[in-house]
């Protein structure tokens, strides 16, 4: 598995590429806290990074840019302006390419995701919107593995299985432009692009706060309609231990925590 070489992607703002990083270590793979002007070449020569020579692309959770004009847009913007023949190579070579909050964020200004006309779309073709609560949701939220079809991500999550990954961030509702939005939630659909949806102690779709954003059919994470390019709110990065779980002194919880399965399941594809 160390074979398995992962960029965890950083600019200034971004605060979960340490999580990021041990969540693919604790799988056995090789990461790297990559900053974005390393892969542009706009830094010292010894320090410059080739996206190509990376198996797995991460594009950690925090507040990049202080989530000016729109969180996430400045990172995609620089990274759209600087490496989109180099992104959309490693999309299409199958690459794994996941984005966990602000990285979904990006993710959906870069046009990766939904991506249902092709690998990038040219303008964002979904929004990250502010929650309806109209604060910063940060609690314990409940996902079930809504995919049909195999994805490099859920190999170790059937589908159906209900994981905990929390959530932190104020910006987090799914939706598409007003006139079309039951068109594309349909397409979505019909493509197997709905991977998580929020749901209660129950296992039943449910409002909030199980749901923290109000996101359109619940969707807590989507991806691309190869299956190799993830977004999602919540963080899996948060729980690889039992440890890390809220209720670990209560429940019989394995060793393992429940963020591990998306990280293995990646690094195992790959391999």
């Amino acid at each position: 598995m160390k074979d398995v070489k992962v960029c965890v992607l950083r600019i200034e703002g971004t605060n979960c590429e340490d999580e990021a990083a041990q969540a693919f270590a604790s799988v056995g793979a090789s990461p790297e806290k990559v900053h974005l002007k390393q892969l542009l070449g706009q830094c010292p020569v010894d320090l410059k990074r080739d996206l190509g020579s990376y198996d797995i692309l991460m594009l950690p959770g925090g507040f990049s840019a202080g989530d000016y004009v729109r969180a996430g847009a400045i990172f995609a913007a620089r990274m759209k302006s600087g490496l989109k023949k180099e992104i959309v190579r490693f999309v299409e070579d199958g690459k794994p390419v996941i984005g966990v909050c602000n990285g979904f964020q990006i993710l959906v200004e870069l046009g990766l995701l939904p991506a249902m006309d092709g690998t990038m779309s040219e303008a964002p073709e979904a929004a990250l919107y502010t929650n309806d609560s109209g604060r910063f949701e940060c609690r314990p939220t409940l996902l079930r593995q809504e995919k049909k079809g195999r994805s490099v991500f859920t190999s170790r999550i059937p589908k159906g299985s209900v994981v905990m990954y929390p959530s932190a961030h104020a910006e987090g509702k799914l939706m598409f432009p007003q006139s079309r939005q039951s068109k594309m939630l349909d397409r979505l659909l019909d493509n197997d692009q709905v991977m998580f949806r929020y749901v209660d102690p129950e296992g039943e779709y449910a409002g909030y706060p199980w749901c923290p954003n109000g996101s359109l059919y619940n969707i807590a994470g989507i991806c691309n309609p190869a299956g190799n390019v993830l977004g999602m709110m919540p963080h899996p990065e948060r729980v690889l231990k039992r440890e890390t779980h809220p209720d670990w002194t209560r429940a019989k919880w394995k060793e393992d925590g429940d963020g591990l399965s998306i990280f293995r399941s990646a690094v195992n594809s790959v391999k």
